[in-house]
């Protein structure tokens, strides 16, 4: 990859549904280029079509039409396996709800796509716990996510989400479920990742104001992009 290779690039992108025998267009056409080291919000409500967006940018759906290049690499036409790899190398997924196993320690959560990765235990373990600790959380290795608060919990996603050091940081609503203060606490956090180690943050969210941490504001109405 040429260091001009954006990180993401759709173009001409559409996503149509069939809901209750009708045609649903989610995606009417997108164009969209993030370099590498942007911080991009995309805004939108509900039924703008974001979540569609976020979906084939997460390699979660591919587009109906138009293509979709992450990290050079053309995605549209990936069967489900090559998917599944691509979003485990490139991208890092952080969620409202931090999509935490309950029964699993702050380390084993966050080793768990290194498991799928095929990487071995003791360099997942002293992966995991270098995230942990650069998350502030390495008084907290063991500790169950019933055991942390939820700005904890999502310090704990985010580690998961750095630990295969991926391309591509794709937050979906992550500070949906925190206090305000927390939230200012987790969004520093992206901000020092995005301009210390340049990593790639597309931010999904329906909160101006969270929106306003980012370089770059984009809006979703219709299932149009309005740059």
């Amino acid at each position: 990859m040429s260091a001009t290779t954006p990180v993401i690039r759709l173009s001409g992108v559409h996503k149509t549904y069939a809901q209750d025998g009708v045609e649903v267009h989610a995606l009417r056409g997108i164009d969209l280029t993030v370099a590498a080291g942007e911080f991009v919000a995309i805004m939108g409500a509900s039924g703008s079509g974001k979540s569609t967006l976020m979906h084939i940018l997460g390699c979660l759906d591919v587009p109906g039409q138009g293509d979709y290049w992450l990290n050079g690499q053309a995605v549209r036409r990936l069967d489900s396996d090559a998917l599944a790899a691509i979003r485990n190398r490139e991208i890092g997924f952080v969620f409202q709800n931090f999509n935490l196993l309950a029964r699993t320690s702050a380390v084993d959560n966050v080793e768990m796509p290194l498991v799928y990765a095929g990487v071995d235990k003791a360099e997942r373990q002293r992966r995991a716990r270098a995230e942990l600790e650069r998350m502030g959380l390495g008084e907290r290795l063991a500790h169950h996510p019933s055991q942390l608060s939820g700005g904890q919990q999502q310090r704990v996603a985010l580690a998961r989400a750095l630990v295969t050091r991926p391309a591509l940081l794709l937050a979906d609503e992550p500070t949906g479920n925190l206090d305000s203060a927390t939230s200012r606490e987790i969004l520093a956090l992206f901000a020092e990742l995005n301009q210390r180690d340049g990593l790639t943050i597309v931010l999904i969210t329906h909160e101006p104001d969270i929106a306003a941490h980012a370089g770059r504001q984009l809006h979703m109405h219709d299932g149009r992009l309005e740059h």
